[in-house]
């Protein structure tokens, strides 16, 4: 992933905060918990991916926007852009 290093980072700490998260919920279903209490540490865990694939496409799209492309990378077209985004959707 392109894109500045406090984009990444915020990014690397959402996605390490849902590893956690989804962590905690497997031990749950394997201690038998509360139903409930699954369902809201699951939806905890998809919010977290979604944000952190919300952060990578609208970097994406800043870099786009600016012209700021890694030497490795094509530049993506709004097209592009947009179905990823609406991949997350």
């Amino acid at each position: 992933m392109v894109g500045d290093e406090e984009s990444i980072g915020v990014v690397l700490n959402r996605l390490r905060r849902a590893h956690g998260q989804l962590a905690g919920v497997i031990s749950m279903i394997e201690q038998g918990r509360d139903c409930k209490d699954v369902v809201t540490q699951l939806a905890a865990v998809s919010s977290a991916l979604d944000r952190a694939g919300f952060k990578i496409v609208a970097t994406g799209f800043r870099e786009c926007m600016t012209g700021e492309q890694s030497k490795d990378s094509e530049p993506m077209t709004i097209d592009q852009l947009e179905k990823l985004f609406l991949a997350l959707a």
